[in-house]
């Protein structure tokens, strides 16, 4: 089965956060299941680091691409078909970052590893 991994499911997968629920850990340690991050969740990162709220953030930041092989995640670029379901989708969610993975497991059919229930709104599949 094929996922895509909300930000803080990619954060605390890497830095082994005990915040990663029991499920989201089964289903992203497990061998036949494809792993997807967007590149939006670098963006985002990169920008939190940059503001401060990620500090620890620094290493992942300077090999991004490097961190994410070595994990067995596979990249999902933006596309513009992306793009404009992000940013046309009637949903109030104002977060840019979550409108985007939103908008890519939609087009894409992956489920997203979350816990914000935010996601409710976009109707699109989740686990946590």
């Amino acid at each position: 089965m094929s996922y895509l991994l909300d930000t803080h499911a990619l954060l605390w997968w890497l830095f082994d956060d005990s915040r990663l629920s029991r499920r989201a850990h089964g289903v992203m340690r497990d061998p036949g299941n494809q792993l997807r991050v967007s590149s939006a969740s670098a963006w985002e990162i990169a920008t939190k680091h940059r503001l401060g709220k990620l500090a620890s953030a620094g290493p992942l930041i300077s090999d991004f691409g490097g961190f994410m092989v070595k994990a067995g995640f596979s990249e999902l670029t933006v596309t513009w078909a992306h793009a404009v379901r992000a940013g046309a989708w009637d949903v109030a969610h104002r977060d840019p970052f979550d409108r985007m993975l939103a908008a890519q497991a939609s087009l894409d059919g992956l489920t997203l590893v979350t816990a914000d229930p935010a996601f409710d709104d976009f109707g699109i599949a989740a686990v946590w």
